[in-house]
């Protein structure tokens, strides 16, 4: 049997020289059968759309808890509003579609309850044992958390995929070996480090376009969708976002072309003309720059001191003015910021007494704490399991649990 599928011809008809080819895979840790019907890169897909953390991104907060209504972005609407824009930049490039929709599908699997509030707080609350961080998370899930199969933990996933979850906003370490970014006053975590012993993601280098393409899409997606909330929950008006010049000219643009639009078509008509030129920007930019690069094949992609999915410099200050003008108005909005200070109440407070009561998690969690604390390095990883526990809840399950423990819990409003 071959190791997978045979190509249909036609969906090959477009792909690019520097496109991730499952037909090359570097493979999986658990060696296993192929398909004879999906790709490598299918079949990851396919892995994580069943896995139960991607289910439970339904519950997960965006920036506005379920209880302010139900037309609002929960984790889930957004990974598959990413999957469907990274989609559409693969389509245009010459990638792999598959890999590039995988990887948007799994960019928020290790998002805590109530959004970067519950990141947070879990990450004040693992000081001294190794903090958190959700990227981090999201391997520890799809190679250790998640139990479906019966051969292995987590799920399995081909080297390419789990490479672009951990590299996809780009390189953890230069050149010379020295933490990047966000991670350059912590350090890498111990969860990338260690799966990093195992099989090698080359911390160092760039993901792959494809990769590049979900992680574009995943700025593309919340810039117009948090502006569509934003409007919807009256955080601001189309009167403010008027200081911002890009959005001003798509305004007037719908004022003369629509006037006397009621507001709910005019948002409409305002996002999808967003998400429509920065779509169109990304796939012009990418397209010189892919050009300009040469890359002979995927490695050579990785190889690249600088991404080749990416916005233009114009667009890119852009992005930074919508950020600029989010930030204040919405991320730091009062109402906002007392739903978040109430909800870093519940994380916190959760962790501190399974720290100290972890009978009180459910009997698989707690044998697993029980039996982490008897362990080499007993009291890290008997952290950790209690942060893995309140990290997969999603926001309901952990105000259940706060008011199974507490008797009460916040309203959240």
């Amino acid at each position: 049997m071959p190791p997978h599928a045979p190509r249909n011809p036609a969906a090959y008809v477009n792909r690019a020289v520097y496109a991730a080819d499952p037909d090359v895979s570097r493979g999986r840790v658990v060696a296993e059968p192929g398909s004879p019907t999906r790709t490598e890169f299918q079949r990851d897909r396919d892995r994580i759309i069943h896995s139960t953390a991607f289910r439970r991104l339904a519950h997960k907060t965006q920036v506005f808890v379920p209880h302010e209504g139900d037309h609002y972005r929960t984790r889930l609407t957004h990974t598959i509003e990413v999957g469907q824009i990274a989609r559409a930049l693969s389509r245009a490039l010459g990638l792999d579609e598959d890999l590039a929709e995988a990887l948007a599908l799994a960019h928020d699997l290790g998002h805590t309850p109530f959004g970067h509030t519950g990141e947070d707080a879990l990450d004040a609350a693992m000081t001294g044992w190794g903090g958190f961080d959700h990227n981090a998370q999201a391997l520890r899930i799809v190679t250790r958390l998640e139990r479906r199969y019966a051969g292995f933990d987590g799920l399995n996933l081909v080297w390419e995929t789990l490479e672009g979850l951990v590299k996809h906003n780009g390189p953890l370490l230069s050149r010379g070996g020295e933490p990047l970014e966000r991670y350059a006053k912590k350090g890498i975590p111990l969860a990338i480090q260690d799966y990093d012993a195992v099989q090698c993601l080359e911390l160092r280098t760039f993901a792959s376009a494809e990769a590049q393409s979900a992680a574009v899409a995943d700025d593309i997606a919340y810039n117009a969708h948090d502006i569509d909330d934003g409007l919807r929950n009256g955080l601001f008006e189309f009167a403010d976002l008027r200081e911002v010049d890009f959005l001003r000219a798509l305004l007037d643009e719908i004022e003369n072309r629509h006037p006397g639009l009621d507001k709910a078509r005019h948002i409409n008509e305002l996002v999808r003309r967003i998400i429509t030129r920065f779509v169109e920007d990304v796939i012009s930019e990418s397209r010189r720059r892919l050009l300009e690069a040469a890359p002979e094949n995927s490695a050579a992609v990785r190889a690249q001191t600088h991404a080749l999915v990416e916005f233009s410099p114009g667009m890119a200050a852009v992005d930074k003015a919508l950020k600029g003008f989010l930030y204040p108005r919405m991320y730091r909005h009062e109402r906002v910021m007392k739903v978040r200070h109430e909800a870093s109440g519940v994380v916190t407070r959760l962790f501190e007494r399974f720290i100290v009561a972890p009978d009180q998690m459910p009997l698989e969690w707690s044998v697993q704490a029980e039996a982490a604390a008897r362990s080499a390095g007993g009291e890290a990883r008997f952290c950790r399991i209690v942060c893995d526990y309140i990290a997969g809840m999603t926001d309901r399950y952990a105000l259940a649990e706060h008011r199974r423990l507490f008797g009460q819990a916040p309203e959240l409003r």
